[in-house]
Formats: structure tokens, sequence, C-alpha cells
């Protein structure tokens, strides 16, 4: 059954398999933060160690979503979102036995991997499940309570820290996706693009994947070993492998990303927005957990609580943008959100030490979660809706994907942008005027995509209305899928 309602039993089946699935890769994301003070102490890792456990993962992430999702759209979206969960479960267990940095750098990047399988996949599947008009609605949701998981990270991390160690934060993913694989051979149906052929661009992925680790390398290391000949040579071969990774798609006969789908400006717009909001999420995120733990003294529990009203936001509101965002149409939410989250970043630099939860931290992170609430459906569902749906596991891939290196640039720069490198981050004085630094780019980067979002079609999430069946076939000079078709006269 490709064509279900919203509020059956089959639709609850699907929404949850998605929701855990995916959820379980942006929970992942984010509970890596909070402990990243018990991870350095324990690896006695640097800065760019650090910046390297959450970049590793972000980076086959943002890698390998485009491919992933062309080959759920060719080869079957549940067969493909299936075998990225068992991945991501087995690299889970790898993290959790790291004995160093650089075995746990090597296993966030599988783990990474078994995310980018799952997460297009997950997208896909509502996109191409749910009847037309529920499916902003499913998007809501999923984008809601998955947005939950990931603000719900540092929480679960300070927890599971604090009961035994970091590692459990990894662990923990093993029966998690488990329970996933069951779910999802039970209720969801296998769906694929029937009109795909030809060969995958596996050669373009590898191009992509190169251009972005070279130029994450050179971004993370230029700090600590200067412009030497391996900065310099990683960041020239990563923008040459880039450049040649969209002349590539450009000119190909089946490329990776089909060039049509950067024919509709609110695509674009919409993909520009999320890589600036998604940089200063990326940004905000990582710090936040140091922040609160070495300038003002938290526990990893009491880190990931202070976060609590983030994901109260989300649960509640989440759903509720997302339908009103298909009815008054996406323009004003993508607008006013990335506003929103700038003003509670802002707020933010009067976290320092000293400062009290109730008056400072909880004003901050409830504008916060207040502002991803009204965002994070309605830019979903729009770069979904502006894309043909025989694409929507490539338009879901290309959107992770940019959010994703969005999150990957900003660990890469913040840091040193903001003068912490070495181990700075263990001094909270260093830590706090870094801190206040790195908001006020983020700020700026979200009112960036606050204006962008200035020309995203109205009408974008509008119900189609089908177009008659043409009735001279032979005399149709064009036949508008949401027009009455025209005709020439014999």
């Amino acid at each position: 059954m490709t064509d279900v309602r919203w509020g059956t039993p089959a639709a609850r089946g699907v929404l949850a398999t998605t929701i855990l699935g995916s959820g379980m890769a942006m929970l992942d994301g984010t509970v890596v933060n909070i402990a990243l003070p018990r991870i350095g102490d324990e690896l006695d890792a640097s800065v760019a160690g650090l910046q390297w456990i959450l970049d590793g993962y972000l980076l086959a992430l943002a890698s390998l979503i485009l491919v992933s999702g062309a080959l759920g759209d060719r080869f079957g979206r549940r067969r493909v979102f299936l075998v990225g969960v068992v991945w991501f479960g087995a690299a889970s267990v790898l993290c959790g036995l790291a004995q160093s940095t650089e075995m746990l750098v090597a296993a966030r990047v599988l783990q990474g991997v078994g995310g980018a399988l799952l997460t297009p996949g997950s997208l896909a599947i509502l996109q191409s499940v749910f009847h037309r008009e529920d499916r902003a609605r499913a998007i809501g949701a999923w984008s809601g309570l998955g947005g939950i998981a990931a603000a719900a990270g540092p929480l679960i991390g300070g927890l599971l820290v604090q009961v035994w160690s970091w590692r459990l934060a990894f662990l923990i993913n093993v029966p998690v996706a488990a329970f996933c694989v069951w779910m999802a051979l039970r209720f969801v149906p296998e769906t694929r693009d029937e009109e795909s052929a030809g060969p995958i661009d596996l050669f373009g992925s590898a191009l992509g994947a190169l251009g972005l680790a070279g130029i994450t390398a050179a971004l993370v290391e230029a700090p600590v070993r200067g412009l030497d000949w391996l900065v310099l040579s990683a960041g020239i071969g990563g923008f040459a492998a880039f450049a040649a990774f969209v002349q590539r798609q450009r000119r190909g006969h089946d490329p990776l990303v089909p060039p049509a789908l950067f024919a509709d400006r609110t695509f674009v717009i919409a993909n520009g927005l999320t890589l600036a909001v998604y940089a200063a999420l990326g940004g905000v995120f990582m710090l936040m957990g140091l922040q609160l733990q070495i300038s003002l003294g938290y526990s990893p529990l009491a880190a990931g609580v202070a976060g609590v009203p983030i994901t109260i936001m989300m649960l509640l509101l989440s759903a509720r943008f997302g339908a009103l965002a298909s009815k008054y149409g996406p323009r004003w939410f993508l607008v006013s959100g990335p506003m929103v989250i700038a003003a509670a970043t802002l707020l933010l630099m009067r976290v320092a030490p000293g400062s009290s939860y109730l008056g400072a931290v909880l004003p901050a992170v409830t504008l916060f979660g207040f502002g991803l609430a009204i965002v994070v459906a309605p830019v979903t569902a729009t770069v979904l809706a502006a894309a043909p749906d025989r694409y929507a596991g490539v338009a879901s891939g290309v959107n992770n994907a940019i959010a994703r290196t969005g999150g990957l640039l900003a660990v890469a720069v913040l840091p040193a942008a903001a003068g912490l490198t070495g181990a700075a981050y263990a001094d909270p004085v260093a830590l706090t005027s870094g801190w206040r630094t790195a908001l006020l780019i983020c700020a700026g980067l979200t009112v960036v995509g606050g204006l962008l979002a200035l020309g995203v079609r109205g009408n974008v999430l509008a119900v189609e209305e089908h177009a008659p069946e043409c009735p001279h076939p032979g005399d149709c000079m064009s036949c508008s899928v949401d027009a009455p078709p025209t005709h020439i006269k014999p």
C-alpha cells in the first residue's frame, strides 16, 4: 500500500519506523556534544581531536547521503533504509569500544556511512508512501519528533555519561537498531523509482566525498599545523575534486544530482537557508555542552537537562507549524523562524561563569526551541514539494547533505574563528570568550538564512489539482500539471 492516509494504523507504523531510524542517527549526532569533555579527558584529545570526532561522522554523512538517496530510488527505499540501520548499529559498537582518539574517529566515519544510508531513506519513504494531501503533515510529525531526538540528545547523553561512561551513549544504539529493523519489516512497504535506469554515478559520489574531506581536513588542521604542504595539498585537492564533481553533475548522462532540481528557485533558496541555519545549529550545539560543563561547572546530566526546553518546544509545536505552513504557505515561517533562532543565539551570550539557569540559560534555550519548531518542518516540506516526486530520494539526500555540510563546516571553522585551539577549551576564560564570538557568527548566519527565505514561492505546499486528461493528445502543445491543457487546432 503506497497511498497511506493520516491517522490510520498503517500511517502510525510507517511514521514510527522512520522516526525511530532517523531519530537514532539524529540523537547520536547531538548526544556526542555533551560527552565531549569526558571523551577529551579520557582519550587526551585536543580541540582538533574533538573536531574530528564530530566531523568524521558528519563528513561520511554529508559525502554519501546523495548516493544513498539515489540507491534508495533505484533499489528500494525500505531496503536501503534497513541496510543503513544495521550498519549504524554495528558501527556504534566499534565507537563504544574505541581505545584512542584515532580509533573513535575511524568508527565515527563508519557510523556516518550508516547514517547516510538511513536518513534520506526515511524522508523518501514518507514522500512516496503517504497520500499527497497528508505528506506535509507526516513530514511535520517526522521533523518534530525526529528533531526531538536531536534536541533530547544532550539530556540522554548526559544521563548515560553520568550513569556509566560516554561509551554507553554509543552502545545504546544496538537494541534500538534491532527494534527498528523489526518495525520496518512489519509496517513499511517497498517503493522505488520505476523510471530509474542506467548506472549510479559512484565516481561522482567519490569526487564529492574527496572534495568535502580535503576541504574539511584543511580547515581543521590549519590552526594546528599552519599552512604546511599537507594542509595546502588537502585544501587545493579538495576544491579541485569538488569542482570536478559539480562539472560531472552538469554534463553527465545520468547524474547523481539531476541539474533539473536546481531549476526551481524555491528548491535552491530552501537549501541555501538549510546551509546557513544548520551551520549555526552545529556551532551552537557543539560549544554549548562545553560551555555549560567547563565554564559553568555543570555535570553532564545537568548540562543535558538544561536543554530540555528545546525538546518540549519541538514536541508541542513542530507538527503544528508544519500543518500551518501547508495551509498558509511556508514563506513567512521560513523568514521568522531563523530570526527567532538568531535572537535566541544572542541571548545565549549571557550564559557565562556566574550566570544562573533561570536568568540566562532557560530564556535562551526556550526561545531557541521555539525558533526551531517554526522552521524545521516547513523547510523540509518545502524542499521536497519543490522537487518532482520521482526525485524524492535525491531531493531529500541533497537537503540532508547540505544540512550536514553546514554542521561540518561550522565544527571545522568556528573553534579557530573564535580563538579556540589546542587545549583552550579546558580554560573557562578562553572558552567563554570564544563562545561569545562564535555566537555572534552563528546569529549572523541564521539572519542570512531568514532573508533568503523571502524568495520562497508561497504556494509550493499547495495540493496540486490534477489536470484533466488531454482530449486531443495529438494536438497538445503543452499539458501543464497545474493548468488546463492548451491545444493547437489542426
